[in-house]
C-alpha cells in the first residue's frame, strides 16, 4: 500500500473527462456535465466488483460508518459493540451518533474475538462493527451468526481491507452493509473518500438521503432544491474529481492485492528463521488483501529484541502496542473524557452525569498479543533492494 504509487495515464484521463466539463459537484448540471457522471459511475462498479446490489460514495472512511449507523438507526440510548484494535475513526464514529463504543478483545487474527462478544452483548446492543484489520478478515462468519441469533445488525468496517475475500465472498458483505476507506494510504485511494455496500435497498435510499442533507434526489422541474425531505441530514458528498480516481484505481485493486501478496509471501519466508515466531492467524489465506503483514514473537522482551536488532539494521517493524492511533489502553483521550464541548460530550450528559467509563486494562488478551505482535506495512513496489534489506535483518534477528 498504497495506490497512489501506481497514479498513472488512466488516473489522469478519468480526472480530465471532469475537468472537460467544469462539473465537480457530483449532481446536477445535466446540460454541462454531457453525461459525465464519475461518481455515480464508481457507485455503479464498485458495487459490482464487491457482488453487492448498491454502494453508496461519501467523503471518508469515517463518514461512511456515521452515514452506515445513523442509516440504521443507531442512536442515543444505544450501545455499538466493536474491537479494541481499530483506528479511532470505528468509535468516534459510534460516539458522533449518539451512541455508546462497547470494546471486545481481539484473537489470533487480530480482529474481533467471537467468544469476547458473546459476553459484551446487552438488551443495550444495536449494532456490532467488527474491522477487517490491517487487511486480513475477522471471523465475520461467526459473528454474523452470533449477532443474528440476537437480531443484531452487523456493520463491516473494511476500511483497511478492500478487495479481501473469504472462499471468494467480499468482505464488506457478510453483514447488513460494509464501509471502506479510501484515504491516502489505502491500497486503492481517492486521496480522500469512503463508500459504504449493501444489499438493502431501503437502507441505501436512507444513506443518499442522510448523506446529501437529506435531499431525496427525486427528479423535479424546480432543480436542486426542490427535493423532499423526510429527515434531516448533513453533507458527506463525494466530489467527481475523487470519483474519477476511484474509477481507475478500482480497476488496478487486483493487480495491487496480487503484488502485496508476493512482497507478503517474501517478507513472512524471511521471517520464519525466527525462533518462536508465529504468524497471525488468516481465516482464508487467498483472501487476505496482504496490506499489512504481523508477526508475533514468544514474549513481549522477546519481542522487545527482536525490534531493536532491525530498528539497528534500519528497518524498525510497528508494534501496535505502543501506538496511539490504533489500540484501546493508547487513547488517552478516551480514557480520560477529553472533549472539545464545554458539557464533555459525549463522556458527559448535559449536568455532569457519566455517561460511560473505561478501564484501561479492560482488555488484557488484547494487550497481551499486541505486546508481542509487529507489523510492516506491505507496499506495491518495495523493490527488491528494500525487500533484500528487510529480510537480511529479519535472519539476522532471528538470533537474538
Amino acid at each position: 500500500m498504497p495506490g497512489f504509487e501506481i497514479f498513472g495515464e488512466e488516473e489522469k484521463k478519468e480526472i480530465m473527462d471532469v475537468l472537460d466539463t467544469g462539473v465537480l459537484f457530483r449532481y446536477e448540471f445535466i446540460e454541462q456535465r454531457k453525461g459525465i457522471f464519475k461518481v455515480k459511475e464508481f457507485e455503479s462498479k464498485f458495487a459490482h466488483y464487491c457482488g453487492a446490489s448498491y454502494a453508496q460514495a461519501v467523503t471518508s472512511g469515517t463518514a461512511a460508518l456515521k452515514v452506515a449507523l445513523t442509516a440504521l438507526g443507531v442512536g442515543p440510548g444505544d450501545e455499538v459493540i466493536t474491537q479494541g484494535f481499530t483506528f479511532v475513526a470505528t468509535w468516534e464514529a459510534i460516539f458522533e451518533v449518539g451512541a455508546i463504543p462497547v470494546f471486545t478483545e481481539i484473537d489470533t487474527t487480530l480482529n474481533m474475538d467471537p467468544e469476547d462478544l458473546k459476553k459484551k452483548i446487552t438488551s443495550r446492543t444495536k449494532c456490532i462493527i467488527p474491522v477487517h484489520m490491517l487487511g486480513a478478515q475477522a471471523r465475520v462468519k461467526e459473528i454474523t451468526a452470533i449477532a443474528s441469533a440476537h437480531g443484531i445488525p452487523v456493520l463491516e468496517d473494511t476500511a483497511q481491507a478492500a478487495g479481501g475475500r473469504i472462499d471468494g465472498r467480499h468482505l464488506g458483505t457478510f453483514g447488513k452493509c460494509g464501509t471502506f476507506s479510501f484515504d491516502s494510504v489505502k491500497t486503492m485511494t481517492t486521496g480522500e473518500g469512503g463508500m459504504i455496500i449493501t444489499d438493502d435497498q431501503e437502507l441505501w435510499q436512507t444513506m443518499s438521503e442522510y448523506q446529501d442533507h437529506g435531499h431525496d434526489h427525486a427528479v423535479n422541474p424546480g432543480g436542486r432544491g426542490g427535493e423532499s425531505r423526510r429527515f434531516i441530514g448533513f453533507n458527506y458528498r463525494m466530489m467527481e474529481l475523487q470519483g474519477a480516481i476511484g474509477i481507475a484505481q478500482l480497476a488496478k485493486l487486483d493487480s495491487m492485492i496480487s503484488a502485496q501478496q508476493e512482497n507478503k509471501s517474501i517478507l513472512k519466508n524471511a521471517a520464519d528463521k525466527i525462533s518462536g515466531v508465529t504468524f497471525r492467524s488468516l481465516v482464508d489465506q487467498q483472501g487476505d488483501s496482504a496490506t499489512f503483514f504481523a508477526f508475533s514473537l514468544q514474549d513481549r522482551e522477546h519481542c522487545k529484541r527482536v525490534n531493536d536488532s532491525l530498528r539497528n539494521d534500519g528497518v524498525g517493524a510497528i508494534n501496535f502496542a505502543e501506538n496511539s492511533w490504533h489500540f484501546y489502553p493508547q487513547w488517552e483521550h478516551l480514557l480520560e473524557d477529553k472533549s472539545a464541548t464545554g458539557s464533555g460530550y459525549p463522556f458527559f450528559e448535559p449536568g455532569g452525569k457519566k455517561r460511560v467509563v473505561y478501564d484501561p486494562k479492560e482488555l488484557p488478551q488484547s494487550a497481551e498479543l499486541l505486546g508481542k505482535t509487529l507489523v510492516y506495512p506491505v507496499s506495491i513496489k518495495m523493490g527488491s533492494e528494500l525487500l533484500d534489506t528487510m529480510c537480511r535483518a529479519l535472519e539476522k534477528a532471528g538470533s537474538v
